[in-house]
């Protein structure tokens, strides 16, 4: 198990889908692990494969008050969003500094594969959706800047940089 760096957020593989996974293998296992300990590390509540420049569509989330709840997901779908909606502020570690109110559904049912490799439907509310949604966005070659508008998006991205060349 190990804290893996963050790609940076110009990087081509944050804008790609990313492959859905065949079979959860003791490889996707040991991602998933790293995973969790760079979660852990920045910390946050959830991340995807894809900012740590794994491109499979693997996800871990973890919104419990005490850590250690962590849900390992492959291909994780919504199948149904609540109507109501719920803000919160997001950030990513692949564009460190800066965040943004994003609104989303506040409560999601997903399917996916879980650590044993079954077919798992599970409900998810507040900020656990919220972390799910985010990455899920991240499987799709998204990043919570891309739900901003063109104007804010550009504020936001070179307002990282900025910080970054500091």
């Amino acid at each position: 198990m190990a804290v893996r760096p963050f790609i940076p957020y110009a990087d081509r593989r944050l804008h790609t889908p990313a492959a859905a996974v065949e079979a959860v293998t003791d490889e996707i296992r040991a991602i998933w692990d790293d995973m969790i300990d760079t979660m852990e590390a920045m910390p946050g509540v959830g991340l995807a494969a894809p900012q740590i420049g794994v491109m499979l569509r693997l996800a871990v989330v973890d919104a419990s008050d005490q850590r250690g709840q962590a849900v390992r997901m492959a291909n994780p779908e919504v199948l149904h969003a609540s109507v109501k909606m719920r803000s919160h502020e997001e950030a990513s570690p692949n564009l460190p500094g800066v965040s943004a109110v994003i609104e989303r559904p506040r409560a999601v049912t997903v399917r996916f594969l879980n650590a044993a490799g079954e077919v798992e439907e599970r409900d998810f509310v507040g900020l656990w959706a919220t972390s799910v949604q985010h990455q899920i966005d991240h499987l799709d070659g998204r990043v919570y800047v891309d739900r901003l508008s063109p104007l804010k998006r550009r504020m936001l991205v070179a307002k990282a940089a900025k910080l970054a060349r500091r």
